[in-house]
């Protein structure tokens, strides 16, 4: 099954969010923590990843660090800020909402 575009795109900031509420994170590791979640149904790209996470740090939700890998790389690590954290529970509500009404015209009718 492939998720159509604009739903990966809808539920990318909460998804983003919600990973750095775990702990600070970099890019790849939410794109495996995404596959994971999902069941290896939702797979991230770079080009998909990227431009969120600078979107999220312009309004500064999250802010970025560079980081020595202990392979010796450096990666940039994203870490969850305040607004992420208003940001996040709004998201939490309004996904609620959806849920919660698509699950109730989705359920099947007993006649």
């Amino acid at each position: 099954m492939k998720l159509e575009k604009e739903l990966v795109a809808a539920s990318s900031v909460p998804l983003v969010l919600s990973i750095l509420s775990e702990g600070d994170s970099y890019g790849y590791a939410i794109i495996q923590r995404v596959k994971e979640l999902s069941g290896g149904k939702i797979e991230w790209t770079d080009g998909m990843l990227y431009p969120v996470l600078h979107w999220l740090e312009d309004r500064r939700m999250v802010r970025s660090r560079w980081e020595k890998a202990e392979s010796g790389r450096k990666r940039k690590y994203y870490t969850l800020q305040t607004e992420g954290r208003q940001s996040l529970r709004a998201q939490k509500e309004q996904w609620t909402v959806v849920t919660a009404t698509l699950n109730q015209i989705w359920k099947p009718q007993h006649a």
